[in-house]
């Protein structure tokens, strides 16, 4: 949450259990005091026989209409309550808007295992999320691997028929085909050969002290979904902020994803001393003002 770091790609997080309540406290975020009420999270069903799981989600009813609502989809290893999430949540209770936040599979206070996890079943998760606890016009809002989901988001909208509920989409350091271009295609022939054959591979990063246990079926399940080769559709505005001291999602990652998006209004923000966190009180200003826009 506010006073610790904001997880990216490498960054798991796990703030808070399921089952307590917490009252209002003040952290706070790099000299911004930020009150933030937890309270306990509600638990939303996904799946069935061994891969019903139940996903957890904290939602914010609108105080007033008229402004969309947001869907926050987090990062790989994040949760709901990280630094951006939380300054969300302070900055839609002020505007009185309404805020759907949720916990992957394997994250935060949700049910399974991290490592067991992979993009068809986080999909699932926000596309449940979204259909069972959301209404109305969205804006989509989605750091690092949270970018890339919800362009999977918007895309098994389309399919459905239900593009029309996108009102704008944020995008912050979108890791898009993370698992292929930014895990597979930098690891070592030797971290190659340790996957495949032991089935898990002990990613190091800067986030954990042990590294990431990273399971084969995310690598080739990754590859099922894979956006880049062809025309990538967000079916409404878009805007991508994206640091240039991005060590994890390098800022021509973000280059590359605006050259595939020809079909769609697109804006991109580089932040030239920007990391892949984006958590100062300046990259969140810049993020909230850009969902915003879409009011």
């Amino acid at each position: 949450m506010v006073a610790r770091r904001a997880a990216g790609i490498d960054g798991r997080r796990r703030v808070g259990h399921a089952g307590r309540k917490e009252g209002p406290e003040t952290r706070t975020n790099h000299g911004i005091d930020l009150t933030v009420i937890c309270d306990e999270p509600q638990f939303l069903a996904i799946g069935e026989g061994t891969a019903r799981r139940r996903i957890a989600f904290r939602r914010r009813w609108p105080a007033r209409g008229g402004l969309p609502g947001i869907v926050w989809l987090a990062g790989f290893g994040s949760d709901m309550v990280s630094t951006k999430a939380s300054a969300l949540d302070v900055h839609c209770a002020e505007r009185g808007q309404a805020l759907l936040r949720f916990d992957y599979s394997g994250h935060g206070a949700s049910e399974g295992k991290f490592e067991d996890g992979t993009l068809s079943l986080w999909l699932e998760d926000a596309l449940a999320a979204i259909r069972a606890e959301s209404t109305g016009r969205t804006v989509l809002a989605g750091s690092s691997m949270g970018g890339y989901i919800a362009l999977l988001v918007a895309r098994a909208l389309a399919v459905a028929g239900e593009a029309g509920r996108l009102a704008g989409m944020v995008l912050v350091a979108p890791a898009v085909d993370f698992t292929e271009a930014l895990m597979w295609a930098r690891a070592s022939d030797e971290e190659r050969r340790e996957l495949m054959e032991k089935g898990v591979w002990a990613r190091p990063s800067e986030y954990s002290h042990s590294g990431y246990r990273i399971a084969r079926a995310l690598i080739e399940d990754g590859r099922k979904h894979l956006l880049f080769g062809a025309t990538i559709r967000s079916y409404c505005q878009t805007r991508i902020l994206q640091g240039m001291q991005d060590p994890d999602v390098p800022y021509r990652h973000a280059l590359t994803l605006v050259e595939h998006m020809a079909g769609d209004p697109v804006t991109l923000t580089l932040i030239k001393d920007g990391d892949h966190r984006l958590s100062r009180p300046q990259d969140l200003a810049l993020i909230l003002e850009a969902i915003d826009s879409f009011a």
